[in-house]
């Protein structure tokens, strides 16, 4: 979702628009009903489906869509939806990572490949950019909810790779295979997270400048509009757009 990609803040504060939350809302209610129909249909017994639908919660998703999503995974001759990555790169060489949830695999390369052709980009080969990312669990805590001490010392315990000070959260991050069984440890000691996923990190940030920064955003706003992109991942540092 872009709510969970490192340049969504910056389109954030920009405003969303109701055709833009109801897309938001089509792409939780997809990865909710794929996460049901994968584990358990209650959140509390399935890991992955406890992140979508909290994931629907902080974006304000009605209750009743939250349930539809998880009862449409019961329905027979549903579409069969896969969790496919694709690599690429922006204008400026600037690298990407996106992530789809798809039924339609050609549909979804050529949909992407289209897009970054026409904004200056180009899909690339499986492993054309991952090695310029780690992939990390993130998880982001309220410093209202908790002290400093108390957050180190349950991070720690509970096994996570590092615990960060930022300036209003706490940011947990743990390695991708730990972070379903890390963040239930934590559900047990704090009440609730103001953010919790799988990212992608890059290893360094490319340095734009605000003409750049708008032209990469360009591109990460027009994937975000394809129905099968679920998250993107970029190392061009956006801040000049903040």
């Amino acid at each position: 979702m872009a709510g969970h990609s490192h340049w969504a803040g910056i389109k954030h504060k920009k405003g969303r628009a109701d055709k833009e939350r109801s897309k938001i809302f089509s792409k939780l209610s997809r990865e909710i009903t794929v996460a049901a129909r994968l584990g358990d249909k209650d959140p509390d017994m399935n890991p992955r489906l406890r992140v979508a639908v909290q994931a629907a919660k902080q974006a304000n998703m009605p209750k009743d869509n939250i349930f539809r999503a998880i009862n449409k995974s019961e329905m027979g001759g549903e579409k069969n939806y896969e969790s496919l990555r694709y690599e690429g790169f922006g204008p400026f060489n600037v690298a990407m990572i996106i992530e789809t949830l798809t039924n339609n695999k050609n549909r979804s390369a050529s949909s992407i490949r289209t897009v970054l052709q026409k904004k200056g980009g180009r899909l690339g080969e499986s492993g054309s950019t991952t090695h310029m990312f780690a992939n990390y669990g993130i998880i982001h805590v309220d410093k209202n909810k908790i002290n400093e001490e108390q957050i180190f010392e349950i991070s720690i315990n509970a096994g996570a790779k590092d615990c960060l000070s930022l300036d209003n959260i706490f940011e947990i991050i743990t390695e991708k295979e730990d972070f379903y069984k890390i963040k239930t440890e934590l559900e047990n000691k704090i009440e609730t997270f103001t953010y919790s996923s799988i990212e992608w990190r890059p290893f360094n940030y490319l340095e734009v400048n605000k003409e750049q920064s708008e032209q990469i955003l360009d591109v990460l706003t027009a994937l975000e509009e394809l129905d099968d992109v679920q998250n993107i991942f970029t190392n061009a540092n956006l801040k000049n757009l903040q």
